[in-house]
């Protein structure tokens, strides 16, 4: 297959493998697999229904409108919209059909929405346990509850959901999670107190899910994990029984000689120290390349070579020594495939975490999906 100039190749086959893999880890809890941020830089449409293939239960996003676009595609499973501001079109939710998750301010304006339908709104219920971000705070937690009680006896809601989202749980040495899941069951008994007994209870992110059973509840949430990748510093995506979704390739764009002392790209931050080849790689970071990697590896002609200065707009340039058979159009992995080279990689070098050098893959860079049909 011919591949364009530079690509983000999407092996739809691996998404569903890895959703099958942490689905019977977490069994019997149900999987909803976050395809939000256009599936982790994969393709929302592409990652969903990849992941329903996989037997995801459930599909995540953070915006009512990625949800929308999902359902345009087609797309019947049921659907979870958890991050919304007073412009969120409440209503189109509802009539798509579309959980929201509700954190305190949204209830009213959903409620109203559902109202005008003459249509409960499903909604699941956000409790901040020690994140802090969205989702309500315990002190506020008891009237959230009470104020959703009375919406769901007048017919305007259905609670449907409670969670709330880990802080430290790829690190799962931390006390943190077991403060977190202790305030979990606090604000569970809360909401029985005024008769909300949801089905879902979900609290699980990928390293929860993968660290922690005791957080499984009636769900979890995966991210990063169902792209191939893990959420610990300590383990690959490989040791964890997952495979990588995305291989970013390119070509080599310009090979050349240069002689010792010869600086590299802007601020002239490196100098070579020999005489040496410099292979020109066409990916910056206008494509999603961090600017301020240092020495991250690439693979050319089954060989590992490693950025020199600074990444640039539209390209970077890695050392090829003095004495390499490296050539202009040389296929060149960037990261993922058969390459051995990890997103972790990348983001070691940049000081980042591999679910941000993956998500950030800019549109400029065609996605080409294969395997889309198997999942095996």
């Amino acid at each position: 297959m011919k591949l364009p100039e530079r690509a983000a190749v999407i092996d739809a086959s691996a998404i569903a493998h890895n959703v099958r893999t942490i689905a019977e880890y977490v069994r019997p809890a149900k999987v909803l697999a976050a395809v939000k941020a256009d599936g982790y830089g994969h393709g929302l449409v592409t990652a969903a229904k990849a992941a329903l293939t996989g037997g995801a239960d459930w599909l995540g996003v953070a915006h009512i409108d990625e949800a929308l676009q999902l359902r345009a595609q087609g797309i019947e499973s049921p659907l979870l919209a958890w991050l919304h501001t007073r412009e969120a079109d409440f209503a189109a939710g509802i009539e798509a059909h579309i959980d929201l998750g509700v954190s305190g301010w949204d209830l009213e304006p959903v409620a109203e929405a559902a109202n005008l339908l003459h249509e409960p709104a499903r909604v699941h219920l956000k409790i901040d346990t020690g994140l802090g971000r969205n989702g309500s705070t315990m002190a506020d937690w008891p009237g959230l509850v009470e104020r959703a009680a009375v919406f769901q006896n007048r017919g305007l809601i259905s609670v449907e959901g409670i969670f709330t989202h880990m802080a430290v749980a790829d690190e799962p040495d931390r006390k943190e999670t077991d403060e977190q899941l202790e305030a979990f069951h606090q604000a569970l008994a809360v909401a029985e107190s005024h008769g909300i007994v949801p089905d879902l209870r979900h609290a699980a992110n990928t390293p929860a899910a993968l660290s922690r059973p005791d957080a499984h509840f009636d769900m979890v949430r995966v991210g990063v994990g169902i792209y191939g990748h893990s959420p610990f510093a300590d383990r690959t995506g490989a040791s964890l029984g997952l495979r990588p979704a995305m291989e970013l390739r390119t070509t080599v764009a310009n090979v050349k000689t240069v002689p010792a002392g010869q600086g590299i790209s802007y601020g002239l931050t490196h100098r070579v120290e020999t005489p040496t080849r410099l292979g020109l790689i066409p990916l910056g970071y206008a494509d999603g390349i961090p600017r301020i990697a240092v020495g991250a590896p690439v693979l050319i002609r089954g060989r590992r070579y490693y950025s020199a200065g600074r990444v640039a707009m539209d390209q970077f340039v890695v050392e090829l020594g003095e004495d390499s058979d490296v050539e202009v159009g040389d296929e060149v992995t960037v990261f993922g495939g058969d390459s051995g080279i990890e997103a972790a990689d990348w983001a070691t070098a940049a000081g980042t975490i591999n679910y941000e050098i993956i998500t950030r893959i800019g549109a400029r860079v065609p996605r080409v999906v294969v395997n889309a049909e198997h999942d095996q």
